[in-house]
């Protein structure tokens, strides 16, 4: 063997060894580096925190997996990204499998695991794409079981904006696996449940009526009943919630939610400014009348107004009519009714971000009024296809029969919700504190405290099954049953208000689609294909060439 040509060998050697230590030493090192300008591969220090303070094995077991279209495969690939730095940030505590829930061998067993599924809270979705040609339809599960010991949690992870297009939507779930597997995690911890306060009395619906609402909240949190009256003090609770009152707040009773706000509290309001009968809108028409529950001057103290009118928008839900008999079955016909506007304008905060349509009826707009200190977050709205209708409102059937032209809806966007954070100064500064209160515990001003206030307390109550008389969950219509976001919107209000851990945030997370420029790619096609096919031949014969010239020059002597 000639000189030359060993010491060739041995430089290919030298550089695969090199090769091969410099790859052991990059994965004993787990070295990553994100150089997308979003930080898509980055997880947030919270989850970090979430995942590093664990001491016992979290198992993900995720039913999506089996043949799946193009998007739904970049979805998947998505969560076992997530899954993976999960296990490396938390020192392999972290485990997951993926398990294809139409793998089993008869229909019958098949159906019966998809039954099981769904009994244990996953949400299955019926799947139409075209391959080959063909349109094939297959129905997945894009959820999780996530167990931790005895214990486990449904998580389910298909959550977005429908409204958007397709692509666009996937990428909003995409931007929230995170949040969603990190609090899935959470739920399992040993921290104990989160203290709901649910307010009685004041008029406001039954049991029955909020069935939804309190199964929503109790699938998270503990919740408790408490009435205001003869209370010395509100406190101990994470959040306080008002769920539609009809009647009066009593001074001592405001006092208490004031003061519990001051010190650092979180209150949630669902009101109705203005009460209707559905019944007299579909025959003759109504005119609707204003609650008086003495919360005004609290909540603009606080710095919102919930204003005493109603916001129609041409983006509705629908209202069921009765149309004859077949029979002695009633024949319904859903009617669009602007009165039940569906929200799907929500602001980036991440309370609300990507959330489905939500569901709401007879809805108010909400002004925000001047509050020191305060900071004033919009949090949904209307589309630009609303009409306000102002005091006297009249509420008639028959008035908007020929009336449903975008043209006639031109008040633009309106705010039906909104979150105040800050230190609030308490309504009672500079007034008498209510009587049975001792004054030296009063505070003026105090701890960071959040209100959210929704004008529209109807889109808490659950509808009724018209076969069974049973509460439906929250959020689905009995008649059609569709299936609207109320019951993620009150989730993840909750979780944002009680979350200490800063673990909402990471709902924040954007992931930017760039499409490419589809006239541009018509129009430069052909210049790229020639480029892309010539220019590596060129440059290897260019290579090639210098090549030749170098070894002749260099041998000529």
């Amino acid at each position: 063997m000639s000189e030359n040509k060993l010491h060739s060998i041995l430089q290919l050697v030298v550089v695969l060894l090199s090769v091969w230590l410099i790859n052991q030493f990059a994965n004993r090192l787990n070295l990553r580096i994100d150089l997308t300008e979003e930080k898509r591969y980055t997880i947030s220090e919270a989850t970090k925190s979430l995942l590093q303070g664990l001491d016992q094995e979290v198992f993900f077991e995720v039913y999506l997996a089996g043949e799946l279209p193009p998007n739904f495969e970049r979805f998947r690939r998505s969560i076992q990204e997530m899954l993976e730095q999960f296990g490396e940030e938390s020192g392999n505590r972290v485990q997951y499998k993926f398990t294809d829930p139409a793998q089993a061998q008869s229909t019958q067993s098949r159906n019966q695991f998809y039954q099981s599924l769904m009994e244990k809270g996953l949400q299955p979705t019926n799947l139409n794409y075209v391959q080959d040609g063909n349109t094939l339809q297959k129905l997945i599960f894009p959820s999780a079981i996530v167990s931790r010991g005895m214990d486990e949690v449904p998580v389910n992870l298909l959550k977005g904006n429908r409204a958007s297009g397709h692509e666009e939507f996937l990428n909003q779930v995409i931007e929230g696996l995170e949040y969603e597997l990190a609090s899935s995690i959470s739920q399992l911890g040993d921290g104990g449940l989160k203290k709901i306060a649910f307010i009685t009395g004041h008029g406001s619906p039954d049991a029955e009526q909020m069935a939804g609402l309190k199964n929503t909240i109790l699938s998270k949190y503990d919740l408790f009943d408490v009435r205001l009256e003869n209370k010395k003090e509100l406190r101990g609770y994470d959040a306080v919630i008002i769920a539609k009152p009809r009647d009066r707040f009593s001074e001592p009773e405001k006092y208490l939610l004031d003061q519990y706000l001051i010190r650092g509290g979180r209150l949630i309001f669902f009101l109705d400014a203005l009460s209707v009968s559905i019944d007299s809108a579909l025959s003759e028409g109504t005119v609707a009348i204003p609650y008086e529950t003495n919360l005004e001057d609290l909540l603009f103290k606080y710095g919102a107004r919930v204003n005493r009118n109603f916001v129609l928008d041409v983006n509705s839900g629908e209202l069921p009519i009765v149309r004859g008999n077949f029979g002695d079955q009633p024949q319904i016909q859903m009617l669009p009714w602007p009165f039940f506007p569906l929200i799907t304008n929500y602001s980036k905060h991440p309370s609300v971000r990507n959330l489905d349509a939500i569901l709401t009826r007879f809805t108010s707009t909400i002004d925000t009024v001047k509050a020191v200190g305060i900071t004033k977050t919009p949090l949904a709205s209307t589309t630009q296809y609303s009409k306000v209708l102002g005091p006297p409102v009249r509420v008639a059937l028959n008035d908007l029969r020929d009336e449903l032209n975008p043209e006639r809806f031109n008040d633009g966007v309106q705010n039906i919700a909104y979150l105040l954070e800050g230190k609030f100064t308490s309504l009672y500064a500079n007034r008498l504190v209510p009587r049975g209160f001792d004054t030296s515990a009063f505070i003026e001003k105090g701890a960071e405290g959040k209100v959210i206030v929704f004008a529209d307390g109807d889109m808490i109550i659950n509808d009724f099954d018209p076969e069974s008389n049973e509460p439906l969950a929250l959020g689905v219509e009995a008649f059609t049953k569709t299936t609207y976001a109320n019951e993620q919107l009150v989730l993840n209000i909750l979780d944002y208000m009680v979350d200490d851990s800063g673990l909402i945030e990471t709902r924040s997370r954007e992931l930017k689609i760039r499409p490419l420029d589809r006239v541009k790619v018509r129009q430069e096609r052909a210049k790229w294909q020639l480029i892309n096919l010539v220019l590596p031949v060129l440059l290897i014969l260019i290579a090639g060439v210098l090549k030749w010239i170098y070894r002749k020059r260099k041998f000529a002597h």
